[in-house]
């Protein structure tokens, strides 16, 4: 009967293991996916609208793009239906706007595909294509080191800081120091050179908000480490709205 009871321990505590195991797989994955900045649903749309864009338009092949409005429909309401990542939830106002402008296109693109008014569909199709790339620059940062800095302040501010777990604010801290070290070297495109001026002033508070952060938590003061982070955070968002 003792036996018994042992092997009956043995097994609830492999189970209680098994579980909690599986509890901190699940809460990794949802941390890895809250911090990608990628919408799947857009990345499978370009499937489609690659194409459409550089063949049927350009070879203005009207019965090709007749033929794609069953994908188009298929892959745009995947689009519709998307949720934007937790990382992203800046960018959900003017998300919704181009949401909103791809749902129209779409009925312009399938009124005029049925009947084929050849005219229209072609509007329709490069207009499809021109918020599809609207869409795209709504998530895709202009400047991929602000987008890695992102990734390691979203879990700082929206998990860490609230739930105050210390020793991962101060990990944190010392991963935003790296990134911003990688963030004074970054180059912005040819396209951007106009807000030069306006990203290196921003840049520079924002470097100096990063530098306070290290003696803060340093000190450990819960009430000084939440006020340098709140101050951090909204420089950041400053670089960010540079290029808006």
């Amino acid at each position: 009967m003792r036996l018994q009871i042992i092997r009956i321990g043995l097994v609830l505590l492999m189970l209680t293991g098994l579980s909690q195991k599986g509890i901190g797989q699940m809460k990794d994955s949802i941390q890895i996916a809250e911090t990608s900045a990628e919408v799947p649903a857009l990345s499978e749309f370009h499937n489609i609208i690659y194409p459409l864009w550089h063949t049927a338009w350009p070879e203005k092949n009207i019965g090709m793009l007749v033929e794609l409005l069953p994908e188009i429909e298929k892959r745009s309401a995947d689009v519709l239906n998307a949720k934007l990542p937790g990382i992203l939830r800046e960018k959900q106002d003017p998300w919704s706007e181009k949401i909103k402008e791809l749902k129209g296109i779409v009925e312009e693109y399938r009124a005029a595909a049925t009947p084929v008014d050849s005219q229209k569909l072609l509007s329709a199709a490069e207009r499809l294509h021109t918020v599809y790339e609207k869409l795209v620059r709504t998530i895709r940062p202009a400047v991929k080191e602000l987008d890695a800095f992102h990734s390691v302040l979203y879990m700082l501010y929206h998990y860490y800081l609230p739930e105050w777990k210390l020793e991962k604010i101060k990990t944190s801290v010392a991963e935003l120091k790296v990134k911003m070290e990688l963030l004074n070297q970054a180059q912005i495109s040819k396209l951007q050179e106009l807000k030069k001026e306006a990203f290196a002033a921003a840049l520079a508070k924002l470097d100096a908000a990063v530098k306070e952060l290290e003696p803060a938590v340093t000190g450990g003061e819960k009430k000084v480490i939440s006020e340098k982070i709140e101050a951090m955070h909204m420089q950041y968002q400053a670089v960010d709205t540079v290029f808006k």
